[in-house]
């Protein structure tokens, strides 16, 4: 399985950014899909994640009510989208993606199979 994550790059505090992440369908269309992030030493921590339908979410205390995550199974790479906004300097990080082991989305890495590569986001203050 490959996943492709990108649209991070460098916002000001209170501004935007969305990540994409794109898989190959063959794998992806029935597994939960997560974002994580890692911040310069710390370690990787859960960010938001989605069934497999898109019918159920989980998200962090520390974006809730300011990410949404959302996923399109009807394109042909079953994108998962995460809309960030009201972005703040604690946000900067490496965000990766990745594909779960099953249909429901967990918090725990460990029930994540496949990982993309991960793309940079910095919020300036």
């Amino acid at each position: 399985v490959q996943l492709q994550a990108c649209g991070g790059g460098l916002a000001q505090t209170g501004g935007s950014l969305r990540l994409s992440c794109a898989a190959s369908r063959r794998t992806s269309s029935n597994n939960a899909v997560g974002w994580f992030r890692q911040a310069p030493g710390k370690e990787r921590e859960f960010v938001a994640a989605i069934s497999w339908n898109g019918g159920s979410t989980y998200y962090s205390d520390s974006v809730k009510g300011r990410f949404t995550i959302s996923r399109d199974n009807a394109n042909a790479r079953n994108t998962v989208y995460l809309q960030m906004n009201s972005l703040e300097p604690e946000d900067t990080a490496v965000y990766y993606c990745a594909v779960g082991r099953s249909s429901w989305p967990s918090t725990n890495s460990r029930d994540y199979a496949y990982w993309g590569q991960g793309t940079q986001v910095t919020v300036s203050s």
